[in-house]
């Protein structure tokens, strides 16, 4: 197994670096972050300019191509700083880019891919249910039924990222009443936004502030039938296929945020001095360090093995969960770690640490909660299902 970067993507990454700390370095991000609900417009227009949202998208359609590797480069190398203000990038990147381009008909490639390549449309993910969670099947409350031209749908969906500032939501909705497994009937939809009877409440949060996450309601919502995505019906299998891939950009982000922790945590224990010397130079100090930076070497690896495993083609459903699980479990523990280093200033919104743990900690629960992860896991080795 040879997890190693190509030349190209080696390239990416150095050039990234430069851009992040030039447009978007740790004193922006915590400036961003303190506009609570107020997207930065001015961010995602200058990745536009980038190229960045065509990360993933087919040259064929105006993108710059790029496996899941190379998607992984770009959550990292953005997260050091932004941590999950990252997703300004991933929800339309995942939500549009891999959704359309897995599953989109031709003419719903030429039409929504150039668009999202370019930064000129915003997608979001509407999944989740308001009494679900994890259990997206058991609580499926959201009705889809067709009518000529279309599809009307009535429901409720919560913790849809961007929905209020996006183009379209790509929603799931149960599409047959009483199907012979919960994993059937189901349809996936481009909703427009805005259209009658659909509404979007921010939800207030502990983290990616500046980043909505939304309440969204449908009365009744109309939509035609070239805003299908997919085959009617057959809605889990597609998402399904594309959860690996959320799972490693997630487990690179949390690699981004173990990079920018133990960054910012070096800089201040050299700086930072105590009894006459460098707090740096103390064994507990340092001890904190060298768990982070383990950590970190660990959480790379996982993540570098599911992103490989999936490039060539080959199953990898157990360790992209892995990946998710382990990378998100160090991030939170190492920015934890970061704030008892920096003492009082740890907490402080005038630095990162805090920023990085608020961030972090939604990662233990979404888009699946580690629980759930390890019950997976567990089932891969043989073992009976526990839920």
């Amino acid at each position: 197994m040879d997890f190693a970067l190509s030349d190209e993507q080696v390239a990416l990454a150095d050039t990234l670096r430069l851009w992040v700390d030039k447009h978007c370095p740790k004193d922006v991000a915590r400036h961003l972050e303190r506009q609570e609900l107020a997207f930065p417009y001015e961010l995602w227009d200058q990745m536009a300019d980038a190229g960045l949202h065509g990360i993933g998208i087919d040259e064929r359609y105006g993108g710059q191509g790029g496996d899941v590797t190379t998607q992984t480069v770009v959550a990292r190398a953005l997260a050091r700083s932004l941590a999950g203000l990252t997703w300004i990038w991933g929800i339309s990147s995942f939500a549009g880019g891999k959704s359309v381009g897995l599953y989109g008909t031709e003419e719903q490639k030429q039409r929504f891919l150039p668009e999202l390549a370019a930064g000129r449309l915003r997608f979001a993910i509407a999944v989740t249910e308001p009494a679900g969670g994890t259990d997206v099947l058991g609580a499926m409350t959201t009705r889809a039924r067709q009518v000529p031209g279309g599809w009307r749908i009535t429901g409720a969906k919560t913790w849809s990222t961007c929905a209020n500032v996006s183009d379209y939501l790509l929603l799931l909705a149960r599409s047959q009443p009483d199907p012979a497994r919960k994993t059937d009937g189901l349809t996936l939809f481009l909703v427009p936004q805005p259209s009658e009877g659909l509404e979007t409440r921010p939800i207030h949060k502990l983290g990616m502030r500046c980043i909505p996450s939304c309440e969204v309601f449908l009365d009744d919502v109309f939509v035609p039938d070239d805003l299908v995505l997919g085959p009617p019906g057959q809605a889990w299998r597609m998402l399904t296929g594309t959860l690996n891939n959320e799972r490693i950009v997630l487990a690179s982000l949390c690699c981004g945020i173990l990079d920018g922790v133990l960054e910012s945590a070096v800089e201040h224990v050299a700086q930072r001095r105590a009894f006459g010397r460098p707090v740096g130079e103390f064994q507990a100090v340092q001890h904190f360090l060298a768990d982070i930076a383990m950590w970190q070497a660990q959480a790379e690896l996982v993540t570098m093995r599911a992103a490989w495993l999936q490039s060539q083609g080959r199953p990898c459903a157990t360790e992209a969960n892995m990946a998710k699980l382990l990378a998100s479990e160090y991030a939170v523990a190492a920015a934890d770690l970061g704030i008892q280093m920096l003492g009082g200033m740890g907490y402080s919104a005038d630095t990162d640490m805090q920023r990085y743990w608020r961030d972090a900690r939604i990662y233990r629960i979404a888009p699946i909660s580690n629980e759930m992860v390890r019950n997976v896991v567990a089932e891969s080795l043989g073992l009976g299902r526990s839920f």
